[in-house]
C-alpha cells in the first residue's frame, strides 16, 4: 500500500499527517521543525511513503534540501495554491493544514515549485542584503531633509558624496541641532560604508562568474541585474522555453475570461518581486540613457509610440528576460543588429 504525508511547517513545529492511498489517516503528530526530528517519523519502514509534500515558505528550503539528501521523495508546492486548496475548509488549523495537504499529495493535485540550489541562494542572501542595507541608508536620509524642512532649513538637490557635508553646513552655528544630526550622519556614514563593503562582494561574484559578464553585454543590464537574473532563475533548463519566462516573472497580462467576456489586466505581478523591479529599472535604462543604437532599443520606441512610454518599458523588460534566458541557454552574446541575432523573443 502507498503513503502520503503532508508537513504544516511553522517556526518552532511541524505538524505531519500520513494517509493512505484510500484517505485514511494513518499518523498524526508534532515534531519540531528540523530536518533530524522529521526524518525520525518519516522514515518509519512500515509506512513507506510515495509522496511527501510541505508548502514553499521560510524554512521550507533548509527543510526539502534535509529530506531530499535523506532519500525522501519530497516536494515543495506552490504557496498559492495550497492556499486556494485548503480555503475549503470550515476551520484552519495546523492539524486540518498537514491533512490537507496530504490529501493534495494522495490525489496529485499540486504544483510543484522549484527550490533553488545552495549557490542561488547565498547570491539571493547577498543581493537582498545589499538592497536592505542601501534602502535604511535612504531612508535615514530622507527622515533627515524632513526633520530640518520642519525648521525651514532645505537640503535640496545634492549627491550621496555631498550630503555629509550639506547637512553640515546647515546646521552650522546651531548646536542643538547640530547634537542631533551628527549622530545620525554617523549612522548613515556607517549604512553607506557597509553598502559600499557587500557591493563590493557582488562584483567580485559577477567578476567570476562567467554567465553574469555575458549577460552584462545586453545595454541596460548591470551587475546586480545579471547576478539576481542567474540566482533567480537558478537552472535555465526548468523552463521549457524562453518565452515562459516572462509570465514566470509576472510581466505578462492578467487575463479573465468568462463566457462572451474576455478581460486582459494589467501583468499580473507574480513572481519575484526584485527581479522584476530590477528587470524594469535595466528596460528603462536601455530606452532613456543608452545611446548607443540597437535593434532592441529600435523594436522597444516602435512600441513607445503606439502604447506609450510606460507600456513599452514593461514590454521591454519582459523581452530582456526572455533574451538573457535565451543568451545563458545558447552560450552566446548579445547582438546589436537584428540580422545577426539567433535570439527570436
Amino acid at each position: 500500500m502507498n503513503y502520503y504525508g503532508g508537513l504544516d511547517v511553522s517556526v518552532k513545529e511541524t505538524s505531519v499527517c500520513i494517509l493512505d492511498e484510500t484517505g485514511m489517516v494513518c499518523r498524526e503528530l508534532k515534531v519540531p521543525s528540523h530536518p533530524e526530528d522529521l526524518l525520525k517519523v518519516l522514515k518509519d519502514p512500515a509506512l513507506p511513503l510515495e509522496r511527501i509534500g510541505l508548502e514553499a515558505g521560510p524554512l521550507s528550503q533548509w527543510l526539502f534540501s534535509g529530506l531530499a539528501e535523506a532519500g525522501l521523495p519530497v516536494i515543495c508546492i506552490e504557496t498559492r495554491h495550497a492556499k486556494a486548496f485548503l480555503k475549503a475548509q470550515v476551520n484552519k488549523t495546523d492539524r486540518n493544514d498537514a491533512r490537507g495537504i496530504a490529501q493534495m499529495m494522495r490525489v496529485n493535485l499540486f504544483r510543484p515549485v522549484h527550490v533553488k540550489t545552495l549557490t542561488s541562494q547565498k547570491r539571493r542572501m547577498l543581493l537582498t542584503a545589499r538592497k536592505l542595507v542601501q534602502e535604511k541608508a535612504i531612508a535615514i536620509e530622507n527622515d533627515m531633509r524632513g526633520l530640518l524642512r520642519n525648521f525651514g532649513l532645505k537640503v535640496g538637490v545634492v549627491g550621496t558624496v555631498g550630503f555629509d557635508a550639506r547637512i553640515r553646513e546647515l546646521v552650522e552655528g546651531m548646536a542643538d541641532l547640530a547634537g542631533i544630526m551628527v549622530p545620525l550622519l554617523a549612522a548613515r556614514q556607517k549604512l553607506r560604508d557597509t553598502f559600499t563593503a557587500l557591493h563590493r562582494q557582488l562584483l567580485s561574484v559577477v567578476r567570476d562568474d562567467e554567465v553574469c559578464r555575458r549577460l552584462m553585454t545586453i545595454p541596460g543590464v548591470g551587475p546586480v541585474t545579471s547576478l539576481a537574473f542567474t540566482s533567480t532563475i537558478d537552472v535555465p533548463a526548468r523552463f521549457k522555453n524562453s518565452k515562459a519566462v516572462g509570465p514566470a516573472l509576472g510581466l505578462t497580462p492578467r487575463l479573465n475570461q468568462s463566457g462572451e467576456s474576455n478581460c486582459v489586466g494589467r501583468i499580473s505581478l507574480c513572481g519575484d518581486a526584485m527581479m522584476r523591479t530590477l528587470l524594469y529599472e535595466a528596460a528603462q535604462s536601455l530606452l532613456t540613457r543608452v545611446r548607443k543604437w540597437s535593434w532592441l532599443k529600435a523594436w522597444a520606441m516602435n512600441v513607445a509610440k503606439r502604447r506609450g512610454l510606460q507600456k513599452a518599458i514593461v514590454a521591454l523588460a519582459r523581452r530582456l528576460s526572455v533574451i538573457m534566458h535565451r543568451m545563458w541557454r545558447d552560450g552566446t552574446e548579445f547582438r546589436w543588429t537584428r540580422q545577426d541575432t539567433p535570439v527570436a523573443a
